[in-house]
């Protein structure tokens, strides 16, 4: 029986990044994958530029999580994929992505990730972001989950938290099945990095994790977050 995909897309205020990632989706949706946008009330063009490029756009609350399960609740796809607004696929043909992802043997996992960006440090985050998850069976989302929608809707989908909503959700399903990280390389922007600078940024995130593993709360980290930014 043939397996259907839906790509679905978190944004706020990505009138920078999303035009190129909507536009390399346009094969994909000649191929049948249901390409979802949900907005958590930009007040720049993202809406205007996902229009023409996707088969849905959501409008609601700010919150990733809450922007993902709402997709999710009407997405027709037997399998899931939520990605960030300034990733980058992997130069492969649609019909091989759709088969390396829906042909998996597991019902969820990630992809390899690289960093775009001049810093040099960006190679030891990306490759320290990899080793990481394959050893915890934890991911986060710059690194493309995807997850099987039977599979999504049992676990409860995501946390509907402010932070940390992308390792609640891993938490959960990997009570449920084994993940699976594909061989397939995902490029995500070294933007935050640059900008914030990147020793800072890692620092800042490294101690977020490890504060939540000790059972901060995430309405705590996001008061934090938002004071150290």
């Amino acid at each position: 029986m043939s397996q259907s995909l839906s790509i679905i897309i978190p944004v706020l205020n990505e009138a920078e990044a999303l035009p190129s990632l909507l536009e390399s989706l346009q094969p994909l949706r000649a191929a049948g994958v249901e390409v979802i946008v949900s907005d958590g009330g930009s007040s720049d063009d993202s809406r205007a530029i996902a229009d023409p490029l996707t088969d849905l756009i959501l409008e609601g609350a700010i919150g990733r999580s809450a922007q993902m399960n709402a997709a999710a609740k009407v997405a027709r796809g037997d399998w899931l994929l939520f990605l960030h607004a300034d990733s980058v696929l992997p130069a492969i043909s649609a019909q091989t992505f759709i088969q390396s992802l829906i042909g998996c043997q597991a019902p969820w996992g990630w992809f390899r990730v690289l960093i775009a960006g001049r810093h040099p440090g960006l190679l030891l985050t990306a490759w320290l972001m990899n080793r990481r998850s394959k050893w915890t069976s934890i991911a986060t989302g710059d690194q493309g989950l995807f997850v099987r929608s039977s599979l999504f809707r049992s676990c409860g989908g995501f946390p509907e938290q402010l932070l940390m909503e992308d390792i609640a959700l891993c938490r959960r399903l990997k009570r449920l099945a084994q993940p699976e990280v594909l061989q397939l390389t995902l490029t995500t922007s070294g933007r935050r990095w640059e900008q914030r600078g990147w020793l800072s940024t890692v620092l800042k995130m490294s101690w977020f994790r490890w504060a939540y593993w000790l059972g901060v709360s995430p309405s705590t980290l996001h008061r934090w977050y938002q004071n150290v930014r």
